[in-house]
């Protein structure tokens, strides 16, 4: 932190240690012969070694090397939900010298058409349950190489041909497709065994990963991600959330999908560079077998987001679990209201780290320390991290005032592929990125974010944040989850609409807008209430309000 109270900028600590490694692929060598014989991930059951990783990974790259064209610096797509097969495949590539697009496995058709022709993949791996979908656009994108895999790939015999068969006859989960030079994962696996294998160097400032945005504020754009970003954020993950943990003795819960950047950096990154143990929840939607899971597991660790705590909380047979030894729980993604925080710290005895971070920002930007967390903040920047915040026209604010807030450090972008206009828009000469977000700098060195910019909702000239009523609404024990838009209004220019799921089918908007009124000024009482069973989500679990706003639905 600054010295200064009234000075614009604050400072996370020195990141040590970053000069030591040239590559993500320098970490990985190092901790799969540190931990050979610890459990890497865990998926439906069955368990994979760090030394595991390391031969299977080995196998993959040995296959690209010799059976394929592709050279260092080509794209490939990896669009897998959480499965053992996600990390074989990303360092796999990697040690092939290709950079890794991670793709949604939920994309539509145009979703993926774009993606795929956008970062120039000129393979896949997919999984078979989505290949109906790449079969009727592969011909729009210059993909040369398929290879298609099954859900229990990486189990061993019989669970493998049972789960592969009951996903395909009986669930009847993965429609028909033709691809018929498409190569089976499992086949270049073994073909991998039996050919010769080398590491391909990589410099530091080669792009390891294009991480595609959410595309939830319009096309998704692809994140140049360098091998120096990521090992750098590993680092300075290592040194905020670290100090908690024990190198090779955790067992961290990841429900979230790991080819997000959140849940790619923490579970297959810096979980990986710290020798510990992730469990892949491959459906984490379906809360019952989800909850069953977790059951009979010793986890020490938990990476979730606001729906996900809320969701699991309402359930008894998750208040029922053996929280014992569970230490650490992370919250990013999305803003983690008070209540939620207070009633997963009730339940679990185990209180929320919320973190903050962007695609662009590798993307670990603060945390909160994990003996002194300030509910209500996004903690403190990070190691080698500087932070300020800035009015509309660009000049730097003092601590305690709003502004939005600009990040520099070494897990920031190389820029966006292929989109020099839209990088200028974001990143600066010096090397400070714009993150759209409304944040306060504290004196005390915390950091509290206000709002997305784009969600600000302007109300007869009163900025009025989101995030500010919808903490206070779900400190409703009635409400479950609510969601506050800016609606057209004659008067106000704007006004404030508020959409709630509620516990009790006789809560009324009346009854709302006076606990509001409890402790929110007039301008920021929702004009609209609407109460919906469900409110409109991303994959990751985050409220697409901007879907909210678009719906022309009924009010109160």
């Amino acid at each position: 932190m600054s010295e200064h109270a009234t000075a614009p900028i604050l400072t996370g600590q020195p990141l040590e240690g970053l000069e030591q490694y040239s590559s993500v692929m320098d970490v990985f060598r190092a901790s799969v012969k540190r931990f050979a014989d610890k459990p890497a991930f865990t998926c439906m059951g069955q368990t994979m070694t760090y030394g595991d990783l390391d031969r299977l990974s080995k196998q993959f790259a040995a296959w690209l090397q010799h059976e394929t064209s592709l050279e260092p610096g080509d794209r490939i797509a990896i669009q897998l939900p959480n499965v053992l097969q996600f990390p074989v495949a990303v360092f796999g590539a990697l040690r092939a010298g290709l950079i890794v697009v991670n793709t949604n496995p939920l994309y539509t058709e145009r979703e993926m058409a774009h993606q795929f022709k956008d970062s120039g993949a000129k393979a896949i791996l997919i999984l078979a349950n989505m290949a109906s979908k790449l079969d009727k656009v592969l011909d729009r994108t210059d993909i040369k190489y398929v290879l298609v895999t099954e859900l229990g790939d990486m189990h061993a015999f019989p669970k493998r041909p049972l789960i592969n068969a009951v996903v395909k006859y009986i669930k009847k989960m993965v429609p028909p497709y033709s691809l018929p030079t498409a190569i089976p994962f499992r086949g270049a696996l073994h073909k991998g065994r039996s050919l010769s294998q080398r590491d391909v160097p990589r410099e530091a400032e080669d792009i390891a990963a294009l991480q595609y945005t959410g595309g939830t504020t319009g096309r998704a754009k692809g994140v140049m991600l360098s091998h120096r970003n990521l090992v750098a954020n590993m680092l300075q993950s290592r040194a905020a959330i670290g100090p908690g943990l024990k190198d090779g003795a955790e067992t961290i819960i990841a429900p979230l999908p790991v080819y997000h950047i959140y849940t790619f950096t923490v579970n297959c990154l810096f979980m990986m560079e710290t020798g510990n143990h992730s469990i892949l929840i491959t459906n984490p939607r379906d809360l019952d077998g989800f909850v069953k899971e977790l059951k009979g597991l010793p986890f020490t660790g938990f990476i979730g987001l606001n729906t996900l705590f809320n969701a699991l909380c309402n359930r008894e047979d998750f208040r029922q679990l053996d929280f014992s030894r569970l230490k650490l729980t992370i919250s990013g993604g999305m803003a983690l209201t008070k209540a939620a925080a207070q009633r997963w710290e009730e339940i679990t005895g185990c209180p929320i780290a919320e973190g903050y971070g962007m695609t662009e920002t590798s993307p670990v930007v603060t945390f909160n320390p994990i003996d002194a967390i300030q509910l209500g903040t996004i903690g403190k920047p990070v190691a080698g991290t500087s932070l300020k915040v800035i009015d509309g026209e660009g000049n730097d604010l003092p601590l305690g005032e709003p502004g939005e807030l600009c990040v520099k450090g070494p897990q920031v972008m190389k820029g966006y592929w292929n989109l020099p206009d839209e990088t200028a828009n974001v990143l600066d000469a010096e090397g400070w990125v714009r993150t759209g977000d409304i944040a306060v700098l504290q004196e005390d060195g915390y950091v509290r974010i206000v709002d997305r910019k784009k969600d600000m909702i302007n109300v007869s000239g009163f900025n009025v944040y989101p995030n500010e009523i919808e903490d206070v609404v779900t400190g409703h024990p009635d409400v479950a989850e609510a969601a506050a838009v800016g609606v057209p209004d004659e008067n106000t220019g704007e006004a404030i609409k508020l959409f709630v799921v509620s516990r009790n089918q006789d809560l009324d908007a009346d009854t709302l807008r006076d606990w509001c009124k409890k402790a929110l000024t007039g301008y920021k009482v929702p004009k609209h209430v609407e109460f919906r069973d469900e409110l409109p989500k991303t994959n990751v679990g985050k409220v697409l309000r901007r879907e909210l706003r678009d719906d022309k639905g009924n009010t109160e």
